[in-house]
């Protein structure tokens, strides 16, 4: 935690507010849904010092999605394996666009050389008289 004053600040979407009850009734999940998913690994809420749940929004977020997935018919592994390859893609994009940031940054410090631009001849047409 910063030691910024919390005074007219809305609470971070991976701070753990939640608990179990009140994420089910954000989620429309039943709790033991939600127990479930956790041991699943689906999605794994923080915990207190006495080990009870705590989700965030974020979490809340995951179990609509998930709990959207599963009315769609998609099992739990595979529900599983579209959040890690959704997660392995956020990471891509944020990868390339700070790649993209460095190239930007190296070609404003050692512009690329233009080649020679060679000079055009000149096509000339004869027209055709009968």
């Amino acid at each position: 935690m910063s030691d910024e004053p919390q005074d007219n600040k809305t609470p971070d979407d991976d701070a753990g507010l939640y608990v179990i009850s009140v994420a089910a009734e954000l989620s429309g999940l039943h709790p033991q849904t939600l127990r479930q998913y956790d041991r699943l690994g689906l999605v794994s809420p923080n915990r207190t010092v006495g080990r009870n749940r705590r989700y965030s929004l974020r979490d809340i977020a995951s179990l609509r999605m998930v709990g959207r997935l599963v009315g769609e018919g998609i099992n739990h592994a595979g529900i599983k394996r579209i959040i890690e390859l959704e997660s392995a893609m956020s990471n891509m994009a944020i990868e390339v666009a700070q790649l993209r940031i460095e190239v930007d940054a190296l070609l404003k410090e050692n512009p690329p050389k233009t080649l020679a631009t060679r000079k055009k001849n000149e096509v000339i047409v004869y027209k055709e008289e009968n």
